[in-house]
């Protein structure tokens, strides 16, 4: 028996870790739009009596029996400091599909994206996901390793966006920065200290496909991000990019880039 490569055998791992991967949201919000959600696989739903009145259309519609628990003993593993108001929701991770499919567009309008390089805290995540949905980007992109994962922290701060916002980790950036170039993006990278505009590098192009690429808080984009991104641009009028909060930055820069 010929015997597997070892990067053969940690692929095939991680694919089962993911597979057996569950989160648990929390919220009513983020419980609320989860149940709703028909691609979202639900698992328990653990509720007070009064989160279970309020949720009651959405537990309804998706068919599950709740776990009704008394807010004094609530027993859902979650963060002591978790503000779940009375609702925990136990999910498989949404499957959003390949770089590819969800970066095409529908059509109507140029697409733009937003790509997140070592942005880690899933708060800042999770607002810039609230962000990206009200901009109408395609898809909010960050990386397998460095980057948030899908949390109920990260849920919740998006507040419902989470469920109808693609929210992609891919294995390199770099990689996709090139991938999305091939398929005629214009990838822009935020830095405090470029010469040149969002506005200013979008003159006569904003009938193209734009990714915009944000660093995280400090260190911003790395310099292999740097080099792979087509321009680096700034944010008009904002000073040093360090000034902005990433997710603040973000929508700045969606509103800035729109089609």
């Amino acid at each position: 028996m010929v015997k597997k490569p070892k990067w053969v055998v940690e692929k095939e791992q991680a694919k089962k870790s993911r597979a057996a991967e569950t989160v648990w949201l929390f919220g009513l919000h983020a419980v609320r739009d989860a149940l709703l959600n028909p691609a979202r696989v639900k698992l328990q739903l653990i509720v007070t009596p009064n989160a279970e009145l309020k949720l009651a259309d959405a537990i309804a519609a998706a068919e599950i029996t709740p776990d009704v628990q008394d807010p004094r003993r609530f027993n859902a593993p979650l963060d002591p400091q978790s503000v779940h108001q009375g609702a925990a929701l136990e999910v498989k991770p949404l499957d959003w599909g390949r770089l590819e499919d969800v970066a095409l567009g529908d059509g109507t309008r140029p697409p733009r994206l937003v790509l997140l390089d070592r942005v880690s805290d899933p708060h800042n995540v999770g607002a810039i996901l609230r962000s990206a949905e009200v901009f109408g980007a395609q898809a909010v992109i960050g990386t397998l390793h460095h980057s948030a994962p899908e949390t109920g922290a990260l849920a919740k701060t998006a507040s419902g966006a989470l469920e109808r916002q693609p929210y992609l980790r891919e294995r390199n950036l770099s990689d996709t920065i090139r991938a999305l170039q091939e398929m005629g993006y214009l990838v822009l990278g935020l830095d405090g200290e470029a010469e040149t505009t969002i506005e200013q590098a979008l003159d006569g192009l904003r009938d193209r496909a734009v990714a915009l690429v944000l660093g995280a808080e400090g260190p911003g984009l790395r310099e292999k991000t740097k080099e792979t991104v087509d321009r680096l641009v700034r944010i008009d009028f904002a000073g040093g990019f360090g000034s902005l909060n990433v997710s603040n930055a973000a929508a700045v820069a969606l509103y800035a880039a729109r089609s």
